[in-house]
């Protein structure tokens, strides 16, 4: 059972020390103008949404609309690691809960799982114990005072295993998170690596989701720097990609069957290329390391989680049909405006059916995420 800590709403109506960010992608001059109004400010006022909320209904029936993919980050903890808010990518930073609020009406998400992208793999132990805990905490504040708005996933410090432990059991049982948000590999480290199989069978016993957001592929920085974000657009799916296809060839995901994972930005390129995975080993025999898999590889993608943000009514079809679409969540990276459109996404894409769309647009994820449908 899911608890919160008891929460009071600031003059602003929003919760303290909670700011709302992308990819961590810098650009200080956006992250400026994006902050809230200084008459705003100066007076308390509680700002009222701007218009109504949309509503999304498929074959007449309302559906509860969940985003997965949404990002913020915790000033106080940034601090301690040495980070800035102007080092933060800016579009939609604020630190006001009700222009959130807005923007997700008028794209017609009913509700939002929060994340932060993990900035302190390599900070020593009792340094990234405090950076945690302000976090999960602040996060946890954050959602009790949105409850049906907002859930959130736990912050933890996968480079030393026992201690993520603790805190995705502390941040699940005591403060109601609904899962974890990692990155696609640990300071140099596979998620693969037995090191994490503790971490992984925890998870897997307490049926949470593991929400994997990529990291930029950090051993290509030189060769993804130049025109194009490069960094972002290639590293990010490329990040996932690797980090999927080691979970899958190493066996882990053998180990762990009932682990729940779900992948931002469609699982990067790896759905889009799958059945070579299929292929490798019949081709390059001599490449086998002994690790005898129980299912072809590109069965493994349809026991894991994607968010929908792909680009195209095609990609999204081509996604469904490699994971199925039952496997399929609404992920926007809100405020970056990668999808801003992501619920007309799902329903104007032709081929599916009115069940199908409902499940991509909330159904699934409220099954994920503890949520009433």
């Amino acid at each position: 059972m899911h608890t919160r800590s008891d929460v009071t709403r600031n003059n602003a109506g929003a919760m303290p020390g909670v700011v709302f960010t992308g990819c961590g992608v810098r650009d200080a001059a956006r992250a400026q103008a994006q902050r809230a109004a200084p008459a705003r400010a100066a007076t308390g006022a509680k700002a009222k949404p701007a218009g109504r909320r949309r509503e999304v209904k498929v074959g007449g029936k309302r559906v509860k609309t969940i985003d997965v993919h949404a990002h913020c980050v915790i000033p106080e903890a940034m601090a301690l690691l040495g980070l800035k808010m102007t080092d933060q990518r800016g579009p939609g930073i604020d630190q006001v809960g009700e222009r959130r609020i807005r923007e997700m009406d008028e794209q017609g998400i009913d509700m939002e799982a929060l994340s932060i992208n993990p900035q302190w793999y390599r900070a020593e132990r009792d340094l990234v114990t405090q950076v945690i805990r302000i976090q999960n905490e602040k996060l946890a504040g954050f959602c009790a005072t949105w409850p049906d708005r907002f859930v959130a996933f736990a912050s933890v410090a996968l480079q030393y295993p026992d201690l993520a432990i603790q805190q995705l059991v502390d941040g699940v049982k005591r403060l109601g998170l609904r899962g974890a948000a990692v990155g696609a590999s640990v300071a140099g480290k596979e998620f693969s690596d037995p090191m994490f199989h503790p971490f992984w069978a925890k998870a897997e016993e307490l049926g949470v989701l593991i929400f994997i957001h990529p990291q930029s592929a950090p051993d290509l920085a030189n060769r993804l720097r130049g025109n194009g974000w490069l960094m972002n657009t290639i590293g990010n799916p490329l990040d996932t990609t690797i980090a999927l296809s080691h979970l899958i060839f190493e066996g882990t995901l053998d180990r762990f069957p009932a682990l729940k994972i779900c992948s931002a930005h469609g699982g990067g390129f790896l759905p889009s290329y799958a059945p070579r995975s299929d292929n490798c080993l019949r081709v390059a025999p001599e490449m086998d390391t002994g690790v005898k898999l129980k299912k072809q590889p590109t069965e493994y993608l349809r026991g894991m989680y994607y968010d929908t943000l792909v680009f195209t009514s095609e990609a999204l079809r081509h996604l469904a049909a490699e994971v199925g679409s039952n496997r399929l969540v609404i992920g926007t990276d809100h405020p970056i405006p990668w999808q801003s459109k992501s619920v007309d996404h799902i329903l104007k894409a032709p081929g599916f059916t009115d069940r199908e769309r409902r499940m991509m647009l909330g159904e699934t994820a409220a099954m994920l995420l503890g949520i009433k449908p």
